[in-house]
């Protein structure tokens, strides 16, 4: 494992999301409450808490963490069920992991109590979302496919934004190396 000793504790949050893909039918049922194993999205909550409790077991070389607190959302959506874990805790690394496996299981959980109505349910883009705390502070996944569609328009940057954003990354760039070469120091003199 990581020594994230040195680290500070902060607080720390992140956000996952999965989505069960299904037909109108499997999931007008799961709405309804009329699946054969019962209350599909209140047992998937469940499932989800349960395994963020347990990332520190499932996932090798995974800090065990005593969680703050866990939330698991699951609404049937256009194209079946979109689940949303949301994981807080104060400390010294963050909470990634156990967003991703409450959402990860839940989707599972979900996926096993459907698949008496329909075969072909699939789990797809299981994925963070947005983190926040820690040394690198706040994250949020960009929309899916703003790139390609720039792309496929055929838009470009202007020459000066182009060039604004080298200097943006080549700062960046210099402050990671300086920030890196500070750590050096002060880990030799100990």
């Amino acid at each position: 494992m990581v020594d994230v000793s040195a680290k500070e504790v902060t607080k720390r949050r992140a956000v996952a999301r999965a989505f069960v893909r299904m037909a109108p039918e499997t999931a007008a049922a799961v709405a309804a409450g009329d699946a054969p194993k019962g209350d599909v999205l209140g047992v998937a909550r469940i499932a989800g808490i349960q395994a963020a409790k347990q990332t520190g077991t499932l996932i090798p070389l995974c800090h065990p963490l005593g969680l703050d607190h866990v939330d698991v959302r699951a609404a049937v959506v256009d194209g079946g069920i979109q689940i949303e874990a949301e994981a807080t805790v104060e400390g010294r690394t963050g909470v990634e992991m156990e967003a991703m496996v409450a959402a990860s299981v839940a989707a599972l959980t979900i996926y096993d109590m459907v698949k008496g109505i329909e075969r072909g349910v699939s789990i797809e883009r299981v994925e963070l979302i947005a983190k926040s705390g820690g040394r690198y502070g706040d994250w949020r996944r960009r929309a899916r496919g703003t790139h390609a569609r720039r792309r496929a328009r055929g838009a470009r940057r202007p020459r000066a934004a182009r060039a604004a954003c080298a200097s943006a990354r080549a700062r960046r760039r210099r402050r990671r190396r300086a920030a890196r070469s500070r750590r050096d120091v002060t880990t030799r003199r100990v």
